[in-house]
């Protein structure tokens, strides 16, 4: 049994989904309308821009929204593959609701273009950083950003796998809870190139105004189980999105729990739709005995559907 499963900011790359809308013309058609939906070439950005231009938090969520949909579309006309489950990471969250029937994908590039835009903007009001905790336990790191709130907010802001944390906040507290974990015992801590501190309290600005967005749109129960960001566990038919993803935007990501949830779920073969193998390599330090499948170019497409055929 398979899970599909989204990757979130940092994934993007230069080039994404290029090969895919040439070969396949639902994936173009799913570029073209983005285009036409953003008022603006999506798809020049994607297959043509730098990596600088990608990285800007407006640019890389739509991006990885859009290419992430683009494949999919693509392997649910070969193969039309029936997930146990499916989730995101953070922004690949909304493709995960796509996937699931939750959202129109044209009401999911909305809503996640209106999450840049707010994240962005919140971010150049309230200046924040990120970093990556490696081989320190949760507990530990939670000890550490506690010791060092009185630098400033820091919080712990993605449950990544065993061994890796990623912690979000004001850059002087950042930087001291830093320290304060290696102290504890952490192997390195890295500074991670984002422009604000996401899934922290400095996001409330954004959380506030992306409300507005989520209330203008029509959500639908799961088709599928969606195994969610913000509870690590499988979202009710009667699930509050509006709440939901608000919240989401100032709490951590729980991927680790979500991984096992799903594999609790019956979940054995991972396919990780969108650029990178990010989630893949997650998903395997979580559950050694998972399979991982990415999908991110038209010969990764071929050979899923070759695959997920059997």
């Amino acid at each position: 049994m398979i899970a599909l499963v989204f990757p979130g900011q940092g994934s993007q790359t230069p080039g994404m989904g290029k090969s895919v809308a040439e070969e396949f013309g639902s994936a173009r058609c799913v570029y073209e309308e983005a285009d036409e939906i953003l008022g603006y070439r999506l798809s020049a950005l994607c297959f043509e821009g730098s990596e600088e231009e990608l990285r800007q938090t407006v640019h890389a969520q739509p991006a990885l929204f859009v290419t992430s949909i683009a494949i999919w579309h693509v392997l649910r006309e070969l193969v039309d593959p029936k997930p146990v489950c499916v989730a995101g990471h953070s922004v690949g969250e909304y493709a995960a609701l796509v996937a699931a029937g939750v959202l129109d994908w044209q009401d999911g590039l909305k809503l996640v273009q209106a999450r840049a835009r707010a994240m962005q903007e919140a971010a150049e009001r309230t200046p924040g950083t990120m970093a990556a905790v490696l081989g320190l336990d949760a507990d530990a790191v939670e000890a550490a950003c506690k010791e060092a709130s009185s630098a400033g907010v820091v919080v712990v802001a993605n449950l990544n796998c065993p061994g890796q944390i990623v912690i979000s906040g004001q850059s002087e507290a950042v930087a001291k809870a830093g320290e304060l974990c290696k102290a504890k015992g952490a192997k390195r801590v890295i500074p991670l190139r984002v422009s604000g501190a996401f899934h922290s309290p400095l996001m409330q600005d954004a959380a506030e105004r992306f409300r507005e967005a989520l209330q203008a749109v029509t959500f639908h129960p799961p088709k599928v189980p969606v195994v969610a960001n913000r509870t690590a566990d499988v979202l009710p038919e009667d699930t509050d999105f509006v709440a939901l993803m608000t919240e989401q935007l100032l709490n951590p990501v729980r991927w680790e729990e979500s991984v096992r949830r799903m594999w609790d779920l019956g979940a054995r073969l991972f396919v990780e739709l969108g650029p990178g193998d990010v989630l893949s390599g997650l998903v395997r330090r979580t559950v050694a005995e998972a399979q991982t499948l990415g999908v991110h170019t038209a010969e990764d497409v071929r050979r899923a559907a070759e695959v997920l055929r059997v």
